[in-house]
């Protein structure tokens, strides 16, 4: 059963690939990355956030994922165009023009699961069990884009695997009445909905308020503009998240006021990425997140067996 209860903050947007020709005609005429050669190559810890390029495919990217397949630690990067490859940690990459060897994460900066009375806890606060996902239920949980999908997956990612509850991107709450249209609830076949800035007045409230009484609907949201003011501040070493008046860009705009990169989509991919770093548990999240996140959960799997 669930609980419900609702843990050195670094530099980003300083790796930077540039668009110049800094290999020459031929990048692989010379190994930098033998032990003899004048340029040998710096270990550098694999971490998300930062921009490196695998030498051989010539793939530039940010680390959006560190972590092991089949037993072989590997790194996923994410070019400008949100293209995604896999690669193995260890030598052959570059970053800002400099051989560099990706090395695995040590213990110590890798998240320690907590434990309750001798049982091991996940992300989300609930008992870890040793079981397979189940196969995919009809019901679905809809969040409203990509960053509240990531951010529901890292901390819920194994209780809705164990549930058998896939998440789904809206891309944005205006195709909300589209999306539950083609899907055709039921009381059997349910759609839990987690939308933002649900206040009264707002464009979010009035759409909601119009599938309301939907049979096999349940729309619950968060007060915040973004889903990025639902991670406690405290987790990012900040006092608060700042404030960015009505009509401009909720992510430029905080990026811009805390200091951060901000003018093109990937700074504010390469924010996301620390961001999201930066969050353990549920305990780095706000409880008007989680408590209706857990309720969402609980709906879409309260009829099912």
């Amino acid at each position: 059963m669930r609980s419900n209860n609702s843990a050195s903050q670094r530099n980003i947007g300083s790796s930077r690939i540039s668009s110049g020709d800094r290999y020459g005609s031929d990048v692989l005429a010379h190994d930098p990355h033998r032990a003899n050669s004048p340029a040998e190559s710096t270990p550098v810890v694999a971490r998300v956030g930062i921009v490196v390029e695998d030498v051989t495919s010539g793939f530039v990217g940010e680390i959006v994922s560190v972590g092991k397949i089949a037993g072989v630690w590997c790194v996923t990067l994410e070019d400008r165009h949100r293209a995604r490859r896999t690669f193995r940690v260890g030598r052959g990459y570059w970053i800002d023009g400099k051989p560099v060897s990706l090395t695995a994460p040590v213990a110590a900066d890798r998240p320690q699961p907590a434990t309750v009375a001798g049982h091991t806890l996940t992300a989300s606060g609930s008992l870890h069990v040793n079981a397979r996902a189940r196969v995919a239920r009809a019901s679905r949980i809809w969040v409203e884009g990509k960053h509240d999908a990531e951010l529901v997956a890292k901390v819920w990612g194994e209780d809705l695997a164990r549930e058998g509850v896939v998440v789904e991107e809206l891309l944005g709450v205006d195709h909300l009445e589209e999306r539950i249209a083609q899907f055709t609830p039921t009381p059997e076949r349910r759609a839990g909905v987690l939308i933002d800035h649900l206040v009264p007045g707002s464009k979010e409230s009035r759409i909601a308020a119009r599938m309301s009484n939907v049979p096999g609907v349940l729309i619950l949201g968060h007060p915040y503009v973004d889903v990025w003011q639902a991670i406690k501040p405290t987790s990012l070493g900040i006092t608060a998240w700042p404030d960015v008046p009505k009509g401009e860009d909720i992510k430029a705009g905080t990026l811009k006021r805390l200091g951060w990169p901000y003018s093109s989509a990937e700074d504010i991919g390469r924010a996301w990425a620390h961001i999201l770093s930066r969050v353990h548990s549920y305990k780095d999240l706000e409880p008007s997140l989680l408590g209706r996140m857990e309720e969402l959960i609980d709906f879409v799997t309260a009829t099912e067996n």
